[in-house]
């Protein structure tokens, strides 16, 4: 290994993808049990590695020397080894932090900071909130309380909190229905941040969101710490606004798109020439649900009822809600359970492609819209729901290369 990250657990981590396609440089992932975290740094075979969980204090006792960055926060998240063989160890997730604030439009200026977590990367957002100007400066954590430790199961003690960052594992796939802590009891709550980027918006992202707070999830923190790692890899200064466009690039090709809408809006036909425009994969929850049942849709109806094909459509749903750069159709009541619209809008940009009801088409096979008075009043009954579950709302009623270009001008926003 010349450049790489090491770490116990790696199977989902994005560094490889952002460190190539910044320098073209080969990076590889090198997953280490704790045993072996001695002997790999003692031989010396590398010129620059990232450190991820749990090995951001653990490296330290086999460096030479830290940078300030890594002196400030206590963690160490980047190794260089210089030409003499002496390791250096410094810390971008500080550098990452600030510039995920930055893009939220979170400021830690004057604020009541809370940080959920006490671990490596913890420090990290300790030391960029304090940089920053924080006013104050709170851990919640499960253990060893004291002033500055108070108990994330209890947020009633730190109820004056206005920005909170999650600095610990929870809500990471393949656990990301879960999260720290429940912000509802946080009045004063102006900004949300988690360091968490796989899904791309965690459940307490999400949360945070509904309620109309500035929040975001790890993806930019990753991106900037990274550009900030490889000029240190390779002693350079990259111009400002590659960790922008990395940024984009990732995102785009990590989110999904989400169709919702009407039975007969287009969603199928739209969804494969999107994705053939884009280079995605296209899934139909549709065709996933004749796959696993081995029965079209009129006959789960007439066999289990709507709430059977509910619970199917859920489960399709939750399975394809975890996946990356998809492009998928959902079915036309998809959405009004708010379970799937919570699933697939961590990875997804969920488009509402809309038809007008008189260019709906009823037919045979669509068990709720068989007539046109049919269509008529499920459409006027779903229009808040898949208006509330949109990220866009797209026309759907001219050529399809116009409703294309709409779906793709707000995926490129970012």
């Amino acid at each position: 290994m010349t450049y790489g990250l090491i770490g116990e657990k790696l199977g989902h981590s994005f560094s490889k993808l952002i460190h190539e396609r910044l320098t073209g440089i080969p990076y590889e992932l090198l997953e280490l049990q704790p045993d072996r975290l001695g002997e790999f740094l003692q031989k010396g075979e590398f010129r620059g590695i990232n450190v991820t969980i749990p090995y951001k204090q653990a490296v330290i006792p086999y460096l030479d020397s830290l940078a300030p960055s890594a002196e400030l926060t206590g963690a160490v998240n980047v190794i260089v080894r210089s030409a003499d063989g002496r390791l250096t160890g410094h810390n971008t997730d500080l550098d990452g932090v600030l510039a995920m604030a930055a893009h939220a439009g979170v400021s830690f200026s004057g604020a009541s900071v809370v940080i959920i977590g006490a671990g490596g990367a913890s420090k990290a957002v300790a030391a960029a909130a304090r940089s920053a100007g924080a006013r104050k400066l709170v851990f919640a954590v499960r253990h060893d309380f004291g002033p500055e430790r108070l108990p994330v199961g209890n947020p009633e003690a730190f109820a004056d909190c206005e920005v909170l960052i999650n600095a610990t594992p929870v809500g990471m796939y393949p656990g990301d229905d879960g999260k720290p802590l429940d912000i509802s009891a946080l009045p004063n709550l102006r900004g949300v941040l988690d360091c968490v980027y796989n899904p791309i918006r965690t459940e307490l992202v999400l949360d945070a969101l509904e309620r109309g707070i500035a929040a975001e999830g790890g993806l930019m923190m990753l991106v900037a710490q990274a550009v900030r790692a490889s000029e240190l890899f390779l002693d350079r200064s990259y111009e400002p606004g590659v960790a922008d466009d990395l940024y984009r690039w990732l995102l785009r090709g990590r989110r999904n798109i989400v169709l919702c809408g009407m039975p007969s809006c287009g969603k199928s036909t739209v969804g494969q020439a999107l994705a053939g425009r884009l280079g995605m994969q296209f899934a139909d929850t549709d065709d996933l649900i004749r796959s696993d049942s081995g029965m079209e849709i009129p006959d789960i109806f007439a066999r289990e009822g709507e709430a059977g094909f509910r619970k199917r459509e859920r489960s399709a749903i939750q399975s394809l809600a975890s996946g990356h750069g998809m492009v998928v159709a959902t079915g036309g009541g998809a959405v009004l359970d708010p379970s799937n619209v919570r699933a697939l809008r961590r990875n997804g940009l969920i488009v509402f492609l809309d038809r007008p009801p008189e260019l709906l088409q009823p037919t045979d096979d669509r068990p709720l819209s068989r007539d046109r008075a049919a269509l008529e009043r499920l459409y006027a009954q779903r229009l808040p729901a898949y208006i509330a579950a949109a990220d866009a709302r797209i026309p759907n009623d001219g050529p399809l290369s116009d409703t294309l270009e709409s779906i793709i001008s707000h995926a490129l926003q970012g």
